[in-house]
């Protein structure tokens, strides 16, 4: 062909792709991308759009016949009208089928073959390039260095195409057959579950409401009806999330007070119902709302100084109408790690902060714990001092569980650095290492999770699984530990508005985080293992329509791992230098999935699962 100029060189409607993209990214419900986080996705319409226009001519819309003048204009507003109806999310079955043998016709007009275009993304990332073109019914090879995208891939373009179906002659959770990959995905998760409830449930401990001290009545936390209730029920309430700040001694060496560096200290604002913490200085006799550590500071008779939390609530429709009635902003307490000692004013600078936290001096204390309760809707706050002594369970008994599981299972710690930008700031904090980002209690539940997912491949093999298919099943669920892990970690944060935790990566960095919250992720809630689980399987439903297999390859762009096939086109989205660190910021996952499937023993390290020093390197 001669003249093999291709649309995307001619024509396209790029302010209607790019409204509908937008479109696309506020929806989050079934998106690819709620199956694991991947940074600087392409929306899914653009790149359908990249690979349509890619593939056919630029005069593939033109008519035939007519005024040789008008011929051009009306081929692209025929291509405007095909590109803004093929390009809707998550779109059109007839007018995919339509791309797909326009497709098939162009190629065979510029090849002769009638095979379907073979299409490269050599930096394939979440994978949304290649998807798209095997939505469109081409040949897609999807080659990726780094190793968590390459399971992402896997997770996205492979498992789901190949395993996606029932098949009564593979075994499977369906009375002994394999009931497709989302059910046995499903069955398997909640096998997972209950043997880590059973085991570390108790480390989350419902709160009895008799229990709870009077004065959340006292702050209009309920009407009256639910007044008289807690005065009397024996029901229990139970926490979804617990919420800490990390805390220094008092820079003034005659006050010996434990300094909160929390930002702010709201919980909820919404119209009708402003919560807030309200922090004064007390007295106390005991810590086991704080962290096990030596640096509490030490008041007359041995007791400690801690700040106090109080909550309290307004019913005002605006913000600065329930800052009039608190008689304070809760949004204005430290900044940038200056933080002011409640007891004596003294300031406690951001360099002073910087000093202890590398001197192993900061600390953490609990602000609040929030709750649901069974048959009502909405959250309900405990402040940390209302609540009884053995709801937070003591470090040193968490450390001995979580020795003792490591020594059962031979799992560790992510000790690994934090290196490069995948650091940010956390090491002038004293935070050095990958365990350090999580509490004792994170750490004991997330390696408990690693161990189920494991003995969950055991028990396939007892049940004589095949063995590809016990791997799929186990990789996802690995990827959805991922999800756990960044929404549970000490630079998780609580959303005000949602009343829920917010992962660790608000932007594409690990940045420090002074009030984080602990969530539970067995509560069944928003940041739980059954509600990352449950978006994991709608993701599925945006992809299970796309049956054709996918090539995914973890390698290098710079040499090529296809000796033998000759690509149509090549369609990427490269990294834009070092705008966005994929490799540092994947770390975070990377050391939990190496825990992993280095446990397992599926993938060659020298090829998935790569040293780290030489992963950087490659």
């Amino acid at each position: 062909m001669d003249n093999d100029r291709r649309l995307i060189e001619d024509f396209l409607p790029i302010i209607d792709i790019s409204k509908e993209a937008s479109r696309e990214k506020s929806i989050r419900h079934g998106h690819i991308s709620t199956l694991h986080l991947w940074w600087a996705r392409r929306p899914l319409v653009a790149c359908r759009a990249a690979v349509y226009a890619s593939l056919v001519s630029a005069d593939f819309h033109a008519p035939k016949n007519g005024p040789e003048n008008k011929r051009a204009s009306l081929g692209r507003a025929n291509a405007a009208k095909f590109l803004k109806e093929l390009c809707r999310y998550p779109g059109d079955p007839k007018r995919i089928e339509e791309a797909r043998q326009n497709i098939l016709k162009a190629h065979r007009e510029r090849t002769g073959e009638d095979s379907p275009p073979k299409v490269l993304d050599c930096f394939a990332g979440g994978g949304s390039i290649p998807l798209e073109a095997l939505r469109l019914g081409c040949d897609a090879y999807a080659l990726e260095l780094n190793p968590v995208a390459h399971l992402i891939e896997l997770c996205t373009l492979v498992y789901p195409q190949k395993y996606g179906k029932p098949d009564p002659n593979a075994v499977g959770c369906d009375n002994g057959k394999w009931a497709g990959l989302a059910k046995e995905v499903e069955y398997w998760g909640k096998w997972v579950l209950e043997k880590v409830k059973a085991e570390i449930g108790d480390r989350y401990q419902p709160i009895p409401i008799k229990d709870t001290k009077n004065k959340i009545i006292q702050n209009k936390m309920f009407g009256d009806n639910l007044q008289s209730e807690f005065r009397n029920s024996q029901s229990y309430l139970t926490p979804v999330a617990y919420l800490w700040t990390r805390t220094v001694p008092c820079k003034n060496p005659k006050c010996g007070a434990i300094v909160p560096l929390v930002r702010q200290t709201w919980l909820c604002k919404k119209p009708g119902r402003f919560i807030a913490l309200k922090v004064s200085p007390s007295f106390l006799f005991s810590s086991t709302n704080s962290s096990s550590s030596p640096l509490m500071g030490k008041g007359k008779g041995g007791g400690e100084k801690l700040p106090l939390f109080t909550v309290i609530q307004s019913s005002a429709q605006s913000e600065s109408q329930a800052i009039k009635e608190f008689g304070f902003d809760p949004g204005k307490f430290s900044k940038a790690g200056n933080s002011v000692c409640v007891f004596c004013g003294t300031v406690a600078d951001s360099s002073y902060v910087k000093q202890q936290a590398q001197a192993k001096k900061m600390g953490q204390q609990l602000m609040a714990v929030v709750c649901t309760k069974t048959g009502e809707k909405g959250k309900v706050y405990l402040s940390g001092s209302e609540i009884q002594l053995n709801i937070v369970p003591d470090e040193e008994l968490i450390q001995s569980r979580i020795s003792k599981l490591c020594e059962e299972t031979g799992l560790t710690i992510p000790d690994e650095p934090l290196v490069d930008k995948s650091a940010d700031q956390l090491p002038l904090y004293g935070i050095t290492r990958y365990g350090e980002l999580f509490t004792p209690r994170q750490l004991l539940t997330l390696l408990t999770f690693t161990k189920w997912i494991r003995n969950a491949n055991k028990e396939m093999s007892r049940r004589k699984y095949d063995t590809e298919r016990a791997k799929a099943i186990v990789t996802i669920l690995s990827v959805n530990l991922d999800k756990l892990a960044q929404l549970n970690c000490t630079l998780s944060r609580w959303k005000l508005d949602a009343e829920a935790v917010v992962d660790a990566f608000g932007r594409q960095a690990l940045p420090m985080v002074w009030d984080f919250t602990e969530n539970v992720p067995i509560s069944g809630l928003g940041g739980s293992w059954q509600s990352q689980l449950r978006r994991t399987l709608i993701s599925f439903t945006s992809i299970l329509d796309v049956s054709k297999l996918n090539s995914v390859t973890r390698g290098s762009s710079i040499e090529l791992p296809y000796p033998k096939v000759l690509f149509d086109t090549v369609i990427t989205d490269p990294p834009y230098y070092d705008n966005i660190s994929y490799a540092a910021l994947s770390d975070f996952f990377y050391v939990w999935l190496l825990c992993m499937v280095k446990a397992l023993g599926w993938f060659s390290l020298s090829r998935t699962f790569c040293i780290r020093t030489n992963t950087k390197e490659e």
